[in-house]
């Protein structure tokens, strides 16, 4: 059961409503909000999901008087997302993680972006700084300044971030990810099928895009340190790749890759007439990852596109 609690007390004049689920993780949550509060330079509302809430969590929140939901136990990310839209009071909803780290004007360089853009089909990511190795495209690794809050050398962070080389980049999909609350309501908001999380966030990407959505961008100079996935590990995990294959008829992968183009240069809205080979190609390995999964006995035939399918949402 989850419950809320809004704060009718808070700043009105806030621009973004940033919704931070978290699960017994208050010293990294603590990190994560005095970094908001010291790096931000606008004004936002927080509004934090207390999954359980057992070591102090619950008792902290209170006592800073943020807006809040709770639940008795840890009902993953998805629902929590959702639970909190309902204590949204600005326009722009920021999904972070909590154990992320608000580097300066990480919200500014966002804020200038949607000015830019003046519409609201958009998807912006900002670019994460990682200590260790990733495997995914647009995140900035490994550059090393702490994995645990005991170790944390926020000082030479700070000092050094800027000088790291990056790029805006392809293919918003991650947390800390920003976009219009009409948009959010237009998708229905998180899937929770995919409990408790795992590819929920390219599976958002792919109802964007048949929303209609075409800009998906990574902005180099909005950034964030990333401890990294410091619940994932706490809890058994769904199979969100078979998930999302089963859902959209091609791999998470194959969406990366040919319609957002994750981690490439930036170079404006998505093409889909530019890529229609690859876009043939995933359509290909994802029917034969659906039939290898049917013959195994442990999938389902669910997949919705075709590459006509696909033309015809190209615009």
């Amino acid at each position: 059961m989850i419950s809320w609690h809004p704060n009718t007390n808070n700043d009105k004049d806030s621009k973004f409503s940033i919704i931070v689920p978290t699960w017994n993780n208050l010293s990294y949550l603590k990190i994560l909000i005095n970094s908001i509060e010291k790096n931000s330079t606008l004004k936002h509302q927080i509004i934090i999901h207390v999954n359980d809430g057992t070591d102090g969590t619950l008792e902290w929140v209170r006592t800073r008087g943020f807006d809040y939901t709770h639940s008795l136990e840890n009902i993953g990310v998805c629902w929590p997302l959702n639970a909190c839209r309902a204590l949204v009071r600005t326009d722009y909803i920021v999904f972070l993680n909590d154990d992320m780290y608000m580097l300066p004007e990480w919200d500014m360089a966002l804020w200038d972006e949607i000015k830019w853009l003046n519409h609201n089909f958009f998807f912006l990511s900002s670019t994460t700084i990682e200590p260790r190795v990733s495997p995914h495209p647009g995140i900035l690794a490994s550059f090393d300044y702490g994995s645990t809050p005991e170790t944390f050398r926020e000082d030479d962070l700070l000092k050094n971030f800027k000088s790291i080389k990056g790029k805006d980049w392809s293919g918003a999909t991650w947390p800390p990810n920003i976009v219009h609350k009409d948009i959010w309501d237009l998708v229905g908001g998180y899937s929770t099928e995919y409990y408790p999380g795992l590819y929920s966030d390219p599976d958002f990407s792919m109802k964007l895009y048949e929303a209609g959505v075409r800009y998906f961008k990574g902005i180099d100079t909005s950034r964030t340190y990333h401890f990294g996935s410091k619940s994932v590990l706490r809890i058994k995990l769904n199979n969100g790749r078979k998930q999302f294959l089963n859902k959209w008829g091609i791999t998470s992968a194959s969406f990366s890759r040919y319609f957002l183009n994750r981690g490439q240069h930036f170079e404006g809205e998505i093409d889909v007439d530019a890529h229609k080979k690859g876009l043939r190609m995933a359509l290909i390995i994802g029917n034969l990852k659906r039939i290898f999964s049917l013959l195994s006995g442990t999938g389902r035939a669910i997949g919705r596109y075709s590459y006509n399918n696909i033309q015809s949402r190209r615009k």
